[in-house]
């Protein structure tokens, strides 16, 4: 074998050892701004180890194409990250890490407040109420 099949080799057994790492983070993470970063951080520099190993090939037509695909990681990565993130930011999805630092003062460190039981009740109540005829 080359030198530079068996550098495409190492890089292919990179690519999947750290995407595998991101899927245990996923996994492992306890809210979903860690999971977002583990999952959006192992995938990209997975993906990318692997089109590296494809362009290491010497085709110009796998170059070009692994060359657009990692163009395309690189503008689409953090754009979708951020979305998903704001995402959760807005339906109030708590930080879980523990020593996590809240700085939106949106206070998504701090637990919820316990629910009422009377409230819980009320609502159940209404919502087996049969509707009001005309």
């Amino acid at each position: 074998m080359s030198p530079g099949a068996l550098a495409a080799d190492a890089l292919v057994l990179l690519g999947v050892f750290v995407m595998t790492i991101g899927v245990y983070g996923v996994f492992r993470m306890p809210d979903t701004y860690t999971q977002l970063h583990a999952a959006s951080k192992a995938v990209f520099l997975g993906v990318i180890a692997l089109l590296i190993a494809s362009a290491a090939t010497g085709d110009p037509a796998v170059v070009a194409r692994a060359l657009l695909i990692g163009a395309f990681l690189v503008l689409t990565t953090p754009v979708a990250a951020h979305v998903i993130g704001h995402a959760a930011y807005h339906q109030d999805e708590r930080m879980e890490t523990p020593g996590a630092r809240d700085e939106s003062g949106h206070r998504l460190t701090e637990q919820p407040p316990p629910p009422d039981p009377d409230r819980e009740l009320e609502s159940e109540l209404l919502s087996r109420r049969p509707p009001d005829r005309p």
